[in-house]
């Protein structure tokens, strides 16, 4: 058993709040900018990251199997994809949430096409991101982006989960 493997999360933490340490008691703006970020990050994580996973957990338990299989299943066609893009427009939290209800879908029997539509729509398609988008850059640009993105993404997604299909690919288990 390799000791450094273990320790290496421990080293670099370590490491870090030396730097914070030194950063604040020598007034380096640098490193306490990056102290003040990392704590902002951690303290907004704390914040979205439970809810979520209480809803995925709650996801996982209340929603059949039967209902995934229908609507996100092998025959579900693109009516699974497009139930996929709407579903990952509301998720918020960005891979850390999507990633685990990857897994749950997989798990209920959604296809693997409908998983990766999922996964490419959860980084492109969020209500937040959109509306921020639209205010910013406008209507035209937004509509062009959607109607050249989301075919594609959809298209790529069927490739991809079809190719995996046929070599009967699954999601590893964490454990």
């Amino acid at each position: 058993m390799d000791l450094r493997k273990h320790y290496k999360p421990v080293i670099t933490l370590t490491a870090f709040a030396l730097f914070l340490s030194l950063s604040f008691l020598t007034d380096f703006q640098p490193g306490i900018r990056s102290g003040k970020n990392f704590f902002s990050f951690i303290r907004e994580m704390m914040g979205l990251l439970p809810p979520a996973f209480v809803l995925i957990g709650l996801f996982e338990v209340w929603v059949k199997r039967e209902v995934i299989e229908k609507h996100l299943g092998e025959e579900s066609g693109i009516k699974g994809h497009l139930w996929a893009i709407l579903l990952a427009g509301t998720v918020v939290g960005g891979l850390y949430v999507a990633l685990p209800l990857c897994y749950i879908l997989q798990k209920k029997g959604a296809s693997l096409g409908v998983i990766f539509t999922y996964l490419n729509a959860a980084a492109i398609c969020k209500i937040p991101m959109t509306l921020f988008e639209l205010s910013f850059l406008g209507l035209r640009f937004t509509f062009v982006r959607y109607l050249v993105s989301l075919p594609l993404l959809t298209f790529m997604a069927f490739l991809f989960g079809k190719y995996l299909g046929e070599r009967e690919y699954r999601i590893r288990d964490g454990s």
